[in-house]
């Protein structure tokens, strides 16, 4: 069982992490804006064939070794577990190093080939597209809160039937491997770090329905289109992620109350169920969606103009990841190197949103 969880992982991790550089809007270039007209230079392909290389070939050597080392009979499932993270968390450091070691040479090439010189930077925000979103009202992800609080009241009622020990960690055959003594607070900690998650997803979809619609300043119809379809899909996404988490937490706190439920081939199977279908939801979001919608297919004629460019905001992203504007109301903007959104770390609303259900989460497993 641990073998096919970091095999399946492992395998998704290569795959996106290799593709990630042709995701992307053609003109963000490891983080660098880079003008519609230059977006293929053949250095910029050059760097993104480079990095897809290098992150598929040793992932994937990194993957056949894994296998073959757990062949060997004499593995324990501890060193299964410890080898396994370890190639994980190897292969993203890999990629972690290259994009910055990318992202250096493009911001040179950027500067030393001046192509902004000949273009009017502008920066389009469109202030009507705010009738047209089809994000999810945020009263769909309230939904979800009522099963868990159900719950925890259910628990309540059937307290004399908890056992003495509450699991409060699963291992990865879907089996409790630790526990902890039996309190009111320990039996309901489960649930009370699920609500905290799906308030966090709700204060994401909230603050991503106030953010500004960016649009592209050679393609704004195109750009346009793209980008709401890009929120609507990405507050799906979101609420996908809610209800699996609702589903799985909610199984493994009536699998506390009632013991007879614990089947173990669905112990096994839920808890891998959820991987699978996670790693599929987020595939599909990846390669169908892509970076601000990029790969929304879109058949409208516009006069494309050649005289402007984006406002390259470079100065505003540091490292060409982490996005600092104190000038930017938005909370939550799109990721420059991957598919979603992050954090403007110039608005101190986004900590709250972020960090404190991290906090709390952290308080409830300390003290539970």
């Amino acid at each position: 069982m641990p073998l096919a969880i970091f095999l399946i992982t492992l395998a998704f991790l290569i795959v996106v992490q290799s593709a990630i550089p042709f995701l992307l809007k053609r003109t963000i270039v490891f983080g660098v804006t880079i003008p519609e007209e230059h977006a293929m230079d053949s250095s910029l392909v050059s760097f993104r064939r480079k990095y897809s290389a290098a992150v598929f070939i040793i992932g994937t050597i990194s993957l056949i070794f894994l296998v073959l080392w757990s062949a060997n009979a004499s593995v324990s499932e501890n060193q299964l577990v410890i080898t396994g993270l370890a190639i994980q968390t190897g292969l993203l450091l890999l990629s972690m190093a290259l994009y910055l070691f990318f992202h250096a040479k493009t911001t040179n090439l950027k500067k030393v080939k001046d192509w902004n010189s000949r273009f009017t930077q502008i920066r389009v925000a469109d202030l009507q597209s705010h009738s047209k979103d089809s994000i999810l009202p945020n009263f769909m992800y309230v939904l979800p809160m009522f099963v868990t609080v159900g719950l925890i009241v259910y628990t309540a009622s059937q307290y004399n039937l908890l056992p003495d020990q509450i699991p409060i960690h699963w291992g990865p055959s879907g089996e409790p491997d630790a526990f902890s003594q039996k309190t009111p607070f320990s039996s309901i900690a489960l649930l009370l770090m699920l609500l905290v998650l799906q308030v966090m997803m709700l204060g994401i979809n909230a603050a991503a329905k106030l953010s500004g619609v960016k649009l592209n300043a050679g393609k704004k119809k195109s750009s346009q289109l793209q980008q709401l379809a890009f929120r609507k899909y990405t507050s799906w996404f979101l609420l996908l992620t809610t209800i699996l988490l609702t589903i799985l937490f909610g199984f493994m706190q009536l699998t506390t109350i009632h013991g007879a439920l614990q089947n173990d081939t669905l112990m096994m199977a839920l808890p891998l169920g959820f991987l699978v279908l996670m790693l599929a939801l987020s595939a599909v979001y990846a390669f169908k969606v892509g970076q601000g919608g990029s790969r929304i297919p879109v058949s409208i004629e516009e006069d494309e103009t050649s005289s402007v460019t984006d406002d390259d905001m470079d100065d505003h992203w540091k490292l060409g990841v982490f996005y600092v504007n104190k000038q930017d109301p938005s909370i939550f903007v799109e990721k420059r190197f991957g598919i979603g959104w992050s954090i403007n770390f110039g608005n101190p609303i986004g900590y709250l949103v972020l960090f404190v259900p991290i906090v709390l989460i952290l308080l409830i497993a300390f003290f539970v």
